[in-house]
């Protein structure tokens, strides 16, 4: 299971994730161009003394990001208000990668149609789209769950 960020453009939400990612053992994707300096420093305030722990994987352009995920035959999972579907009736897989948009425009058509799957979090009408951090967190806890990749509970090592 990995979560990947296209062209993220919070870097608290950003850190937020990275921090999501190094807590329960998911590697972490960020397809640039960002909309900060991605660098280790930037991140800190959020993600604090856990980016040591998590393993991220800067990709240069979406075309790069997408050749990589193909020669590794890995499923596309894209999180978009476009969707139809609830990620609580997709069934998650290993090799899912799980994909979110800039919090400021999500993602293009032509990433969108890349996609192999398009879900949403269901929410009320009328309101337009949850934290991207929060999501993250959604997708990740659902696709864990279902995947039994959770980290063992502390103290029962």
């Amino acid at each position: 299971m990995r979560i990947a960020l296209y062209e993220p453009d919070i870097p608290q939400n950003t850190g937020t994730i990275l921090r999501l990612c190094a807590c329960l053992g998911i590697e972490a994707h960020i397809i640039e161009p960002a909309g900060f300096p991605t660098s280790d420093r930037a991140f800190r305030r959020a993600g604090m003394d856990y980016l040591d722990q998590v393993t991220i994987v800067r990709h240069a352009s979406w075309d790069r990001f997408e050749s990589w995920r193909r020669e590794q035959f890995l499923r596309l999972v894209l999180f978009t208000t476009r969707a139809e579907r609830s990620f609580l009736e997709h069934g998650y897989a290993k090799r899912d990668i799980l994909l979110f948009g800039r919090e400021s425009a999500g993602v293009p058509e032509a990433v969108h149609a890349a996609a192999d799957i398009r879900i949403v979090v269901p929410m009320r009408m009328g309101l337009r789209s949850l934290n991207v951090a929060m999501t993250c967190a959604l997708a990740a806890g659902e696709a864990l769950r279902q995947t039994g990749g959770f980290p063992a509970v502390a103290g029962s090592r």
